[in-house]
């Protein structure tokens, strides 16, 4: 069996992702790091197969995708897609934000966070 999570080809990819972080990454990550929302514990570019994810939560199977401008041009709307579809074929759930929701209602985006948290490990139990 293949490898699906965090593959060694891979792993130059996310640590560049990692040390290029978007404004918008940088400020969700600083209040979502360190078990800060429910004692949950997420990790930053985080890749299953060939693709990455921005942040993803192991235990729950969450990923937190932030898209910035590039995610918008045509083809990147059906790559997203595609991958959106592959990730989700192995059983991660997806909450997506664009920057600009980041920058304009990040409370917002942590309480629906800590709502599909709460509302996973509930439906877990």
């Amino acid at each position: 069996m293949t490898q699906l999570y965090n593959r060694a080809s891979e792993k130059e990819k996310r640590q560049n992702l990692r040390n290029n972080m978007t404004k918008a990454e940088k400020m969700l990550w600083d209040k979502i790091k360190g078990k800060q929302i429910e004692s949950c514990k997420f990790r930053r570019q985080y890749s299953v197969a060939q693709f990455i994810i921005d942040f993803y939560c192991p235990e729950l199977k969450l990923a937190i995708e932030i898209d910035g401008e590039s995610h918008f041009q045509e083809d990147a709307v059906k790559y997203d897609k595609e991958r959106q579809i592959f990730i989700e074929s192995a059983g991660i759930i997806f909450l997506r934000f664009t920057n600009n929701e980041v920058f304009e209602n990040l409370n917002s985006i942590l309480e629906i966070i800590t709502e599909k948290i709460r509302e996973l490990r509930a439906t877990s139990i």
